[in-house]
């Protein structure tokens, strides 16, 4: 799963004034100043289907910026964009995790787990709420499902609002991942 290559075409072209229309047109541009590149391709593609995109980036943004720690939320999100190999998500987040707090060091850990060998100290690097965030995510997307073990561990770090909206945020974030790729959206600022 990944995006498309330079100069490979998109499967949707990036919408301009006319199909996006002036709201969604404004709003694609904002996002591409924020992110500081020329085009926010995820806006200008999603942009084309404008009352369904405005009801995704009020869904989107509440989970983004949700009563979960944002230090957590970036942990999550950058596990689901790893697993999904969905370089467009990770491109976004990889600079917000690091205004979050995760460190290059943290995230490398984060997209090796579980696998980084103890002797290069992962427990040492991830407290045990991340590696129980860590945990939950891989279940989740992987499996659709989290283990009763798993649920216990996440419990004791997560009231129950926060662990419905832990589950509400890595499944928008799979889903997301899956739609860039489906629909080849490129980088956009690409290397």
């Amino acid at each position: 799963m990944t995006a498309p290559q330079d100069g490979q075409l998109a499967r949707i072209p990036s919408g301009r004034f006319r199909q996006l229309g002036p709201v969604n047109w404004v709003l694609a541009k904002l996002g591409a100043r924020t992110v500081r590149a020329p085009e926010m391709h995820l806006f200008t593609t999603l942009g084309y289907r404008q009352s369904l995109f405005w009801a995704w980036l009020l869904y989107g943004g509440r989970v983004l910026r949700g009563r979960l720690a944002r230090i957590d939320t970036e942990l999550v999100i950058l596990r689901v964009a790893h697993l999904r190999s969905c370089e467009y998500e990770l491109q976004h987040h990889r600079r917000m995790a690091r205004g979050a707090g995760l460190d290059p060091q943290t995230q490398a850990t984060i997209f090796a787990w579980p696998d980084t060998p103890e002797t290069d100290g992962p427990r040492k690097v991830l407290s045990a709420r991340q590696q129980a965030l860590l945990k939950a995510t891989d279940e989740l997307i992987k499996d659709r499902s989290i283990t009763a073990d798993t649920w216990q561990q996440l419990a004791t770090h997560l009231n129950r609002p926060r662990l419905i909206e832990f589950c509400m945020l890595a499944t928008h974030y799979d889903g997301l991942a899956a739609t860039i790729t489906a629909l080849e959206i490129p980088l956009d600022n690409p290397r």
